[in-house]
């Protein structure tokens, strides 16, 4: 088996769980994201890489790359003993290529060489019939004699294991880094794809958002209409209250309540941050964070709509946006 510039034989392609399998010869860890586009970023996917080591104790690995929602960025490592040395280099490579999630990394070793299987050392073996069979002599037919399996399993060892020295160790473990850079990669790759998919169902909610809004700009022209016809109905029921209220106190009455059943600043507020939701979208940049702060605020200004309104239809539109604005938040958990 060929080896690379590197020193050691690997299979130079990772594998993504999914529809979509893609495949890469021989591509640098940061020049894969130099020619590609960064857009909206998933913090869910999963990526493994299995590489190749040969040497005198020649082993097969693989790593398996997941990575699931996070506040923050959080980077477990499981490797077998003896690779210890991995570790830090590993989660290194992992804080460089994320930015949140939680990043699970799993090293699994195949040992290929047979140097380490049990074996016999027939010099005890020998020792220990003969020793056998001078003890079932000097006892007598008392003692029953010792079986060959029972010897055997007495003389059965394990060589001792070979170290490995400073050079092959760093051969060794720059192999599995460089597959691990692999596994990111493909890791990467998958958090985009599945960002693809959520950028086009969280941009379908931006939509509701702003459709919703542009009918309740509608049915916000025909509030005062509402708010003269409850006023009118409470004008009449205290007009046989004693004291008898001013025209005055009522004016003011009727000034107060048209005030606070004023939809439009909220309507502007919720059109503005529905075009910050677009910007930042657009941006390719990881803005999982931004969006959860937006998504609260679009959620205070349609509970003040829906607080104000006097109006069943608008009510209805107001219940149906805060249902939209859930479903958005809902989504953007799960963005980088």
């Amino acid at each position: 088996m060929p080896r690379g510039q590197d020193g050691f034989v690997g299979r130079r392609d990772f594998r993504i769980a999914g529809p979509a399998r893609l495949r890469y010869n021989r591509l640098s860890f940061w020049g894969f994201f130099c020619m590609t586009d960064i857009a909206v970023t998933s913090m869910t996917g999963f990526a493994r890489a299995e590489g190749r080591v040969e040497a005198r104790l020649a082993f097969a690995f693989a790593w398996e790359a997941k990575s699931v929602n996070g506040k923050n960025l959080e980077v477990r490592l499981r490797v077998p003993p003896g690779f210890d040395s991995v570790e830090l280099p590993a989660r290194q490579a992992a804080a460089e290529a994320f930015s949140r999630g939680s990043i699970n990394l799993s090293l699994q070793i195949v040992t290929e060489s047979t140097a380490n299987q049990p074996s016999i050392d027939e010099a005890v073996l020998d020792q220990l019939i003969a020793l056998a069979g001078k003890k079932a002599a000097s006892l007598g037919a008392g003692v029953a004699p010792a079986t060959l399996d029972g010897l055997m399993a007495m003389a059965q060892g394990r060589p001792p294991q070979e170290i490995p020295d400073a050079a092959a160790l760093a051969a060794r473990d720059a192999a599995l880094l460089a597959s691990l850079k692999r596994a990111l990669v493909g890791l990467a790759a998958a958090r985009r794809q599945e960002g693809a998919t959520l950028a086009v169902v969280i941009g379908g909610h931006i939509d509701t958002i702003a459709a919703l809004c542009a009918e309740a700009q509608g049915l916000a022209a025909t509030q005062p209409e509402a708010l003269k016809a409850r006023l009118m109905l409470q004008i009449q029921d205290m007009a046989g209250a004693v004291p008898a209220l001013s025209p005055e106190r009522m004016a003011q009455e009727a000034v107060l309540l048209a005030v606070k059943a004023d939809i439009r600043e909220e309507l502007d507020r919720l059109t503005a941050h529905v075009g910050q939701a677009r910007e930042l979208l657009s941006k390719g940049e990881p803005c999982g964070r931004r969006l959860d702060f937006l998504s609260q605020e679009f959620n205070r200004e349609a509970n003040t709509l829906c607080s104000k309104s006097a109006d069943v239809s608008l009510t209805r539109v107001g219940l149906a946006l805060k249902t939209t604005i859930d479903q958005f938040r809902e989504q953007i958990q799960n963005i980088e």
